[in-house]
């Protein structure tokens, strides 16, 4: 190559290199950090938008990978408003096929629900992220991760009535290029009332 050449080169590569790192730069730009003030104000406007899930459940479940099957489902409101469930498959006798719990925790500073799963012996690692779309809850969350066998899922709530919810699944194997459309479905009904607790460790008056 001659010295002409390779300065040719230059000239024309040069300029298009300084574009492509300013445009990733800008791109992973990380978002404004919020104040205490408007984190708190976020988790205000939405901290009760899983309410609607607080109570105990029947349900009905239609799969494609295990077929039809039923469970309850109990869900509480901690008191500092966090959401603690517990989702049970069972069998004609009441035995327990499947068991898992999931704290859901409002994340003000990225304004956004965040949840994590807790199967026995598994973890902490089924980590989703949630948001209210319209009228329905959409999550994304990624399952069976301690098992090494994880895929990611969208989950739809919706249909959602006082005594009632829908509950959509797809699935994708493959990081989000290709989905398997309601993977697994859920109709629930209402069987107790909406409940919460009190704070595991109450504030108290120190003792003289």
């Amino acid at each position: 190559m001659t010295r002409s050449l390779q300065c040719i080169l230059m000239k024309t590569l040069l300029p298009f290199l300084a574009f492509v790192l300013a445009a990733g730069s800008g791109g992973a730009q990380t978002p404004a950090r919020r104040s205490g003030e408007q984190i708190d104000s976020s988790f205000n406007a939405h901290k009760g938008e899983f309410n609607y899930l607080l109570g105990d459940w029947e349900f009905r479940a239609t799969s494609m990978q295990w077929g039809e099957f039923r469970g309850y489902w109990s869900a509480v409101q901690l008191d500092e408003g966090q959401i603690l469930d517990e989702y049970r498959v069972v069998g004609d006798s009441g035995e327990t096929y499947y068991v898992t719990t999931t704290l859901r925790n409002y994340n003000g500073a990225a304004d956004r629900w965040e949840l994590i799963g807790a199967d026995a012996g598994r973890g902490l690692l089924d980590f989703g992220t949630a948001r209210k779309v319209g009228s329905e809850m959409h999550i994304e969350q990624r399952f069976g991760v301690a098992a090494g066998d994880s895929a990611l899922s969208r989950i739809r709530y919706h249909n959602i009535q006082p005594d009632r919810f829908s509950w959509t699944l797809d699935r994708s194997v493959d990081g989000g290029k290709t989905w398997i459309v309601a993977a697994q479905t859920i109709e629930a009904r209402r069987i107790g009332p909406a409940r919460s607790i009190g704070a595991l460790a109450p504030a108290r008056n120190k003792k003289p």
